[in-house]
């Protein structure tokens, strides 16, 4: 089946015609601009019992489900006052040493064994471990 694609002139004239809704499916695509402009005008686009979908925006059914629980508050833990000791050059090693058996574990011969070194002493450089 092909697809009808609507860009923003497209919602324009729906708009000038005195279309206020448009019926989204799996035939039916909008630009971006076509999606804006909609919005804009403030034409309904409707897909089954979901209204209003943006483009390429995945439907998350937890983020507009109205009779979820309310969510418990989050109480902050105070900050720590005495600064942490830094690692020692032998736990860092030992640091290296997981991360590089890690990747080998899961990338096997795919990496380069010199681009991984460069690229563990660089990471660990710079969070402040060395």
């Amino acid at each position: 089946m092909p697809k009808k694609f609507f860009t923003d002139q497209d919602i324009e004239e729906l708009h000038h015609k005195g279309i206020t809704s448009l019926q989204m499916g799996a035939d039916v695509v909008l630009t971006d601009l076509a999606y804006e402009k909609a919005k804009r005008l403030g034409i309904r686009l409707t897909f089954g019992d979901r209204a209003d979908n943006p483009p390429a925006a995945p439907i998350r059914p937890y983020l507009s489900d109205k009779d979820l629980p309310p969510a418990k508050p989050v109480t902050a833990s105070a900050p720590q006052t005495a600064p942490q000791p830094r690692p020692s050059q032998s736990s860092t090693i030992g640091i290296e040493q997981r991360i590089r058996s890690a990747v080998v574990a899961r990338l096997g011969n795919q990496v380069d064994p010199q681009l991984l070194e460069n690229i563990i002493h660089r990471v660990v450089k710079a969070t402040g471990l060395k």
